[in-house]
């Protein structure tokens, strides 16, 4: 799948994953070494994450039903507890950086095309 921020045309990730089910949404990206550029993880649902049992930061989104950002965590750090955001219905996690490179911010519309 790909992510696309509509806003300001920017493709947050060519290579984006799904995390649906309770087994793929639990471990995420746990026990993982590096997060690819260009790469994602949608989780669904979701309002808020876990870092523990990883080793890099990460650049979170909160994403509502109706695929606008209300909320962002850039750089999540590794053995954290992110904070619940009742507005979002799903949450995308991409490699740091991407965030402040794509200038991505809270309202931007987003796209997933398969």
């Amino acid at each position: 799948m790909k992510l696309m921020n509509l806003t300001n045309n920017e493709i947050l990730a060519s290579d984006l994953r799904k995390a649906y089910s309770f087994h793929k949404r639990l471990f995420g990206l746990m026990f993982t070494h590096s997060l690819a550029s260009g790469s994602g993880l949608h989780i669904k649902p979701c309002r808020s994450i876990h870092s523990f049992f990883m080793n890099y930061s990460i650049d979170v989104l909160y994403i509502s039903e109706q695929n606008d950002i209300v909320a962002i965590d850039e750089h999540f750090s590794p053995r954290k507890i992110g904070k619940v955001h009742a507005q979002a219905s799903s949450v995308v996690e991409l490699p740091a950086g991407t965030i402040k490179k794509t200038n991505t911010m809270i309202g931007h519309k987003l796209q997933i095309k398969n």
